[in-house]
């Protein structure tokens, strides 16, 4: 009995013993699972391999610490209020089919018990797997998907941080506008007269069918006429016919939305037709996709793109210059609009986190709608990210910019991004006319 006894001593000191670390915080911090859909094969696996790096230097970011980055998120080792919980992403490959999001979505909710979710790129995809998301009452934040209908659903448990098509769309045409005043660094006022006609081809997915419209609209608005509008089918293996609707009206400018495999088409069959635009521009994706550059080379020099992030950026922006050294160091490149929109999208669930003090999806719930993130907190040119939670624009990031970038030659013959606009920040003179095509 009394060995036994001294056996039961022993238990309960050691019982006691893990009580007291658990509860101080000494014990192993909890995990927090974190959702990640992305397209990490098929005809976006490119921009999903962006997406992913991003999202994963930001998760390391937020779990250890980095005294030379200057954001909150950098020093706090974990979430702090959680008792240094550590962020877990959980990576699912959406292959950008909607089906195929929306059933990955309910395998990370009801089997990996995830808290939320982040993502998706494909605005078709964040489509159906915010719908499963409302349904079971998880929260979502949206990182890099742009088809404004997405925060016009009415939807209790989705937020989305990057500006969407109707804000990068109107800096299309608030660039053109400024052309035609003057404003574009190293070039004399365009007459408007030379830069009136307007053609665009889209892909005809939630995203590229609704930036038609967009384009359509400002361009009414703005004084500009579009001579031609086409939507074409994604992954698309011949564009012959698209570039020479295109071509036979003569635009002054040309106006896409595609992926990285059609952008990359587009651009060599325009080339192979003889295309010659004044302008050309892409709403972001396929335009600033790393095989876009890689595979046509001087070929882009003079092609615009809206994105979120340009490694100029540096020059104007401390911690944006920090955190894409560190991101250059681990991919051997800088980040883009879609790595530097996924990064963005996990320092919100970080600072949401937070701020909530808990994994419970009601206060997530709550802190998203209360939550405001000063922007020089963020890598990207925004005043900061705070959501919406009234009007028809529900959960989306009243906060968040865009910019327009042009591909040139730097001064070692490297193909880089130069800022174009806004215009009081452009980096380089703009190429106008563009030559080549």
């Amino acid at each position: 009995m009394r060995a036994l006894g001294k056996r039961g001593l022993v238990l309960f000191t050691l019982v006691a013993l893990f009580a007291i670390l658990f509860s101080s915080g000494v014990w192993a911090a909890e995990t927090i699972k974190i959702g990640a859909l992305y397209p990490l094969t098929g005809g976006s696996a490119a921009e999903g391999r962006e997406l992913r790096a991003g999202a994963e230097l930001a998760a390391e970011i937020a779990n250890k610490v980095f005294d030379k980055i200057s954001m909150n998120m950098a020093r706090n080792e974990g979430i702090k209020s959680l008792k240094g919980a550590k962020i877990e992403l959980v990576f699912k490959d959406h292959e950008g089919n909607p089906t195929l999001g929306a059933d990955l979505a309910k395998k990370l909710i009801l089997d990996d018990k995830v808290v939320g979710i982040v993502g998706c790129y494909h605005s078709s995809v964040t489509k159906s797997v915010s719908a499963v998301c409302e349904q079971h009452g998880i929260p979502m934040i949206n990182d890099s998907s742009t088809s404004p209908g997405l925060t016009k659903q009415g939807y209790k448990w989705f937020w989305r941080t990057t500006p969407h098509d109707e804000t990068f769309t109107k800096d299309l045409f608030e660039f053109l506008k400024g052309l035609t005043e003057g404003k574009a660094k190293g070039v004399k006022a365009v007459p408007k007269g030379e830069l009136k006609t307007l053609a665009s081809a889209c892909e005809k997915t939630e995203w590229g069918s609704n930036v038609s419209i967009l384009i359509e609209s400002f361009a009414k608005s703005y004084g500009f006429e579009v001579k031609k509008s086409i939507l074409y089918a994604a992954k698309s293996t011949d564009l012959s016919s698209e570039v020479g609707s295109l071509k036979a009206v003569k635009p002054d400018a040309m106006l896409f939305a595609s992926y990285a495999s059609d952008a990359i088409l587009m651009l060599k069959t325009l080339k192979a037709q003889k295309a010659q635009p004044k302008l050309i521009w892409g709403q972001d994706a396929g335009f600033e996709a790393p095989e876009f550059k890689d595979n046509l080379r001087e070929g882009i020099i003079g092609v615009l793109t809206r994105t979120v992030f340009l490694p100029k950026l540096a020059q104007v922006k401390k911690v944006a210059g920090e955190v894409n050294g560190f991101y250059k160091e681990r991919t051997g490149r800088d980040f883009s609009g879609a790595s530097a929109r996924s990064f963005t999208g996990v320092q919100a669930w970080v600072e949401v986190l937070e701020k909530a003090g808990s994994t419970e999806p009601a206060a997530i719930q709550k802190a998203c709608n209360e939550i405001q993130i000063a922007g020089d907190q963020l890598i990207v040119p925004w005043s900061g990210i705070k959501f919406a939670t009234s009007g028809d624009d529900i959960g989306q990031n009243i906060l968040g910019t865009g910019m327009i970038g042009q591909y040139q030659k730097d001064q070692d013959g490297n193909i880089i991004l130069e800022i174009a606009y806004p215009f009081d920040v452009a980096s380089a003179n703009l190429i106008y006319p563009l030559k080549g095509f």
